[in-house]
């Protein structure tokens, strides 16, 4: 059984910023509620475009040495990086988290099932105010070594 479109709160994440998008989507997940992100390629990382790419790129290359399978896994795939940041922000190892996260859902674009949500707006500041500078997770994902097929 699906879902209604009613049920699921719809987050546009085009020019925000992704740490408070992210909070926000973690907080309605552990209140019960069904999310779904949209747009998740224009989310945006305020910082240092050079240093932001270092930091994940240190991220992507950590390997345990005993067993390298058991290492952190980061995609580099713009809606699996989203994902995975508002993981972090849930209590992932116990059961609230768990299923908070299963009823995550998001996307690259606008998928055909939530053309007609309104989605719910966060304010944040916009990127062109922002004084440190910023990098869209699709920019990124590019510098990670991601490429759309």
């Amino acid at each position: 059984m699906q879902k209604q479109n009613q049920d699921i709160i719809v987050f546009d994440a085009k020019d925000k910023i992704l740490g408070r998008l992210a909070s926000t989507a973690a907080k309605s997940l552990l209140q019960g509620k069904s999310v779904a992100v949209i747009n998740a390629e224009n989310a945006v990382i305020s910082g240092n475009k050079h240093t932001i790419a270092a930091r994940y790129r240190t991220r992507l290359n950590l390997q345990e040495k005993a067993n390298p399978e058991h290492s952190p896994y980061w995609s580099r795939r713009p809606d699996m990086l989203v994902k995975r940041i508002i993981r972090g922000m849930l209590p992932y190892n116990r059961p609230k988290g768990k299923s908070a996260y299963r009823r995550l859902k998001v996307y690259i674009g606008v998928p055909d099932e939530l053309r007609s949500a309104k989605p719910i707006e966060i304010k944040t500041k916009e990127p062109k105010k922002l004084y440190v500078g910023h990098v869209k997770v699709g920019d990124l994902s590019t510098l990670l070594g991601y490429t759309r097929k």
